[in-house]
């Protein structure tokens, strides 16, 4: 996905949006969660973009982007594979389930396959202690997964 020039009509819709808010006091999280919806990720030329549009510094637009795990400044794959390394995951095998996602991707943590299909990521922690290690593709959450089971979950994108 490429942001190639401010012409693209994500841009417009981005604007629009952003005029249509009544009020834009505390509305930037709202609205960079609109731009990565439009946009997939948020890189510097989009993060411009929303602080000039809601008349912002930089640096607070890159703070909220950097501060929160939901938002992302390169893109994901088409499968966002996210694996939550809270305490209670860590210590029930997480880093494991990493390491093994990581060979069967051929990626790093950050990385994204060479065919765009999957991204790898870690989350500090998604609040399902119970289920830990919790692993999250695109929005499907599996609970208590095992290294054993890495495979199965990825064949289940195979044909998508």
């Amino acid at each position: 996905m490429t942001t190639c020039c401010k012409t693209d009509s994500r841009y417009e819709e981005l604007a629009a949006f952003i005029e249509g808010l009544p009020d834009r006091r505390g509305e930037l999280i709202t609205v960079l969660h609109k731009a990565q919806g439009l946009f997939g990720y948020l890189p510097r030329e989009i993060q411009e973009f929303v602080a000039e549009k809601m008349d912002l510094p930089l640096a607070k637009v890159y703070g909220v982007v950097k501060f929160y795990s939901f938002f992302h400044m390169t893109p994901k794959g088409r499968f966002p594979i996210s694996v939550c390394m809270g305490t209670a995951c860590y210590v029930r095998g997480a880093e494991d389930v990493v390491d093994e996602l990581a060979k069967q991707l051929k990626i790093k943590v950050g990385g994204v396959t060479e065919d765009g299909k999957f991204s790898l990521d870690t989350l500090r922690c998604v609040g399902a202690c119970g289920l830990a290690p919790v692993v999250i593709v695109g929005e499907k959450v599996y609970g208590r997964v095992t290294p054993a089971e890495v495979a199965a979950i990825l064949a289940e994108y195979a044909e998508a």
